[in-house]
């Protein structure tokens, strides 16, 4: 009854919007001409080059103030001849002295700005941005899905340079057309924006102009023409690379694989090859990642698995058009995916049972042996995205008296890939499809808790009404599993589903299954352009649905609906530059028909005129039940809950400026309570230099914390405790431009928690109307603490009737990473990093910071890591 209700709210909005006509406005029209000499790149716009033909100019305001004339003009020509495309842009100043140079490390840019964005598809979806600030730092992305997705790690080869005058500062660039897509003799123009950010005065202007309350940036864009006879130019790039590295670390005595020392060297290759004008194939042989920054410490309590962003350049690159999103809004819901690059690569599944005396080599990661991925869109409107990688099998040494062996630890694995989607109707609707596979090799090895084979597709439509003002979108996909009867018995009892839950009449654990398919979808449907937005999502996971072997997801067995509005104040009032205002009611339920939750959210967000920004929000929970928290239980009913948070920076635009960052949360009847704190102060001493300082500081204190699960007398037992968390880390970074192509950074990140359990107790009946009367809570005559764990006398007769192990804790690590990254030449790079881990355990739950600090400091010998990296590119076209 829920679903069909929603189904008919979203045909009836769906038969308001299609009934209001839309009518396009003209566009603004700009035409690049031809040159037989082409201007130097110098920044100074004295060539001959720029004295044909005026200058375009008419820039409109997009922020504080839109629709007005920006207070300093800006103009700028287009040029090209055969090879490049030529841009000159005069960002006058009628004080020029104030005009912001901070120089800044590429795709950091900071101070005064423009930038150019070409739509060379005239898709209406997609932009090719090159930007650079006035000390000549650039900063280059792709725009796609109308701006709603940004994808920073696309490094094109291109030069730019900037002067400065006293009417203002000039950039002059020039970009090769075999860094940008196009159709071969296209009668087509090209979408064109052309931007301005003076910093002074957080001032946005465009040519032409754009809305901020617009429902996307690239359909807006005006238009370029003249380009119709420019021959496109296939990339054609091969960049080999060579790394050495030296690993230092403290010696384990009779360990013979931790001598304290590890010296090593691997070559690589990679390239980037266009395969015809619009599609572009990148390809990587034994790639190596090592100037990546390492993953945050943290401490998950919980029984799911922690989402960690994508940090490595093949993988980031293109990849709005391999992202298949089957989540809702942000946050850990958000995340969910049919596509999760991390499973490439990831660390071995399986750590090998060792006997006393026998010590063991594991990689931390699997060796991806080779990826292909070809990305582009065709003069149809077709985008493709094609993904293939084979990680190698990975086999742990094991040494043994003299006698060594070897067990495999993670089988040889493929990931493959496909994603296309099609526009219709100028980008106004757009049918879509991806398929992904995972295969295993598991002959031979005795891994037999993965899946052999694993299989995901999925369709999704977008339909865009009123100048994309309103949008009607869902998606369906379904997934499928095969393994072995372990595999999937695994699979049906993992924290995602818990299919053995006593009380869960919906759902089945079949033990002999060799297989388990599942099915999901979403449903949305609102306003999205304007001042005034919402809503209506719909989100729902089959038990059965299971896609972490190559996407990622949280929890399956659920449907959750919302509705969302907001309503945007764009223009200046009272102390307020711009206000936002947002709220949403959710509910969800599992595949049962079980409501589950039903809550409440609201924010508030401004920016203000003196340049500060703040925020605050909250929520409530009227409903809370939990399928998961006891883990394969029966579902457990749990008080209301609610939450507060708030925040505010200060200008940051200033050479020192910071941030505060407040939440508080808890639920009824003094189940939970948690605080956390978070600041950042960011510090320019220099142009040239940033240093920020993040500290974070949260207690939480939660009367149901998870302990073990034991059977007693053919019965279940799930033993909770109450734990006092405590959590304290800092972040520190550095960023040293000394030229935009020679930056140094820094990252460093002491972190320590404790978690002290106490208030042990046992769930007895989740379901009881009051709250007492759902567990019970063990006597100190019951507890017996020895050894390392907790024996336990249930029925108070003397003997102990099962123990589980003391889960207090004090974690303590440092984890830091410089990296000197040099483009010497264009698209060839040297890295020189240093990467240093720390690691320091006790078993006490004692938050003694300076202790704990001091032991992680000095009780071993740290975990250094020396490289140096260096590709150079071979340009053959």
């Amino acid at each position: 009854m829920q679903m069909k209700i929603i189904f008919l709210v979203f045909i009836y909005l769906f038969c308001l919007v299609i009934s209001v006509n839309s009518q396009e406005k003209a566009k603004r029209y700009y035409e690049a001409y031809k040159v037989d000499n082409p201007p130097t790149i110098d920044g100074k716009l004295s060539d001959d080059a720029w004295n044909v033909n005026k200058w375009e100019g008419n820039f409109v305001q997009h922020e504080p103030y839109e629709d007005r004339p920006p207070s300093q003009p800006t103009e700028y020509k287009i040029c090209f001849d055969d090879v490049n495309l030529y841009i000159a842009i005069k960002a006058y100043d009628s004080s020029p002295d104030s005009i912001i140079n901070r120089m800044s490390r590429r795709d950091d840019a900071d101070g005064d700005m423009v930038f150019v964005a070409f739509d060379s598809y005239h898709d209406l979806r997609t932009a090719f941005i090159f930007g650079v600030s006035s000390a000549g730092a650039r900063a280059d992305f792709i725009l796609s899905n109308n701006g709603q997705n940004e994808d920073h790690t696309w490094d094109p080869i291109w030069q730019v340079k900037t002067s400065m005058h006293n009417w203002g500062w000039a950039a002059e660039m020039k970009i090769p057309f075999t860094q940008l897509r196009f159709e071969r003799n296209s009668d087509e123009v090209w979408g064109l924006i052309v931007g301005r950010h003076i910093f002074r005065h957080n001032e946005m202007s465009f040519w032409p102009a754009i809305p901020r309350n617009a429902p996307g940036v690239v359909h807006l864009a005006g238009e370029l023409g003249g380009l119709a006879e420019v021959e496109p130019r296939k990339q054609f790039d091969i960049m080999p690379y060579g790394v050495s590295s030296y690993n230092s670390y403290e010696q384990q005595a009779g360990n013979p694989f931790r001598t304290g020392r590890d010296p090593g060297y691997r070559v690589g290759l990679d390239s980037k090859i266009g395969v015809t004008n619009n599609l572009t194939l990148d390809l990587t042989l034994l790639p190596d990642f090592g100037q990546v920054e390492a993953d945050p410490s943290e401490v998950n309590l919980t029984a799911f698995e922690t989402f960690y962003r994508e940090k490595r350049p093949f993988f980031i690159e293109g990849s709005s058009i391999t992202s298949f999103n089957v989540g809702l809004g942000d946050g850990s819901v958000g995340n969910d995916n049919l596509f999760y690059s991390r499973r490439i690569g990831r660390r071995p599944h399986v750590y090998p049972s060792l006997e006393d005396g026998e010590y063991a080599d594991v990689p931390t990661f699997t060796n991806i042996l080779g990826a292909a991925k070809l990305t582009g869109k065709t003069k149809n409107g077709i985008s493709v995205g094609l993904i293939e990688s084979v990680t190698a099998e990975v086999r742990a040494d094991i040494y043994n008296a003299g006698q060594r062996s070897t067990d495999v630890v993670e089988p040889l694995t493929s990931y493959s890939l496909a994603r296309v989607q099609k526009d219709f109707n100028k980008g106004n609707a757009i049918l879509g499809g991806m398929v992904t596979n995972t295969m295993r090799r598991l002959d031979d090895t005795d891994i037999n808790f993965l899946h052999r084979n694993a299989i995901t597709a999925g369709v999704d439509y977008t339909q865009y009404f009123k100048e994309r003002n309103y949008l009607l979108g869902t998606s369906l996909y379904m997934s499928h599993v095969e393994g072995s009867a372990e595999a999937i018995t695994r699979t049906q009892m993992s924290s995602a589903r818990y299919f053995q839950r006593p009380d869960a009449a919906h759902v089945e654990l079949d033990e002999t299954r060799t297989s388990l398919s599942g099915f999901g979808g979403k449903l949305q449907a609102g306003k999205v352009g304007g001042n005034w937005n919402f809503l209506l999502m719909s989100n729902w996971k089959s038990p059965g649905l299971e896609i972490n072997d190559m996407g990622f997801m949280g929890q399956a067995d659920w449907f959750i609906n919302v509705l969302w509005t907001g309503y945007n104040f764009t223009e200046p009032f009272s102390i307020f530059r711009s206000l936002r205002l947002n709220h949403d009611v959710y509910t969800i339920s599992d595949f049962g028909g079980n409501l589950l939750n039903a809550g409440y959210e609201w924010n508030v967000n401004a920016n203000l005129k003196n340049f500060w920004n703040a925020g605050m929000g909250g929520g409530y929970e009227f409903l809370n039940i939990s399928n998961t928290m006891l883990r394969g239980g029966p579902s457990m009913h749990l008080p209301s809950g609610w939450r507060l948070w708030s925040r505010v920076s200060s200008d940051s635009r200033k050479k020192l400026s910071g941030s505060i960052l407040g939440n508080v949360n808890g639920k009824a009847e003094d189940v939970s309570r948690s605080y956390s704190l978070g600041a950042s102060l960011t510090i320019r001493p220099a142009n040239t230099l940033r240093i920020s300082i993040s500290p974070d500081y949260s207690i939480r204190s939660d009367e149901f914390q998870y302990v073990a699960q034991r059977n007693h007398n053919d019965q279940e037992r799930y033993l909770f405790g109450k734990i006092d968390q405590k959590v304290l880390s800092m972040s520190l970074r550095i960023n040293y431009t000394i030229i935009p192509d020679l930056t140094i950074q820094y990252w460093g990140q002491p972190f320590t928690a404790t978690g002290k359990y106490s208030s042990f107790k046992m769930i007895t009946d989740p379901k009881a109307a009051k709250l007492s009367d759902r567990y019970y809570e063990y006597t100190p005559e019951q507890l017996k603490k020895e050894d390392g764990y907790y024996s336990v006398d249930e029925n108070r007769d003397g003997s102990y009737d099962y123990n589980f192990g003391i889960p207090d804790f004090s974690i303590s690590e440092w984890l830091s990473n410089l990296v000197i990254r040099w483009e010497f030449m264009p698209g060839s790079t040297a890295y020189l990093v240093w990467s240093q881990s720390r690691d320091y355990f006790r078993p006490n739950g004692e938050f003694e910071t300076w202790n704990n600090l001091n032991e992680l400091f000095t009780n071993k010998k740290a975990n250094d890591v020396f490289l140096l990296k260096i590709s150079y590119r071979f340009g053959l076209r």
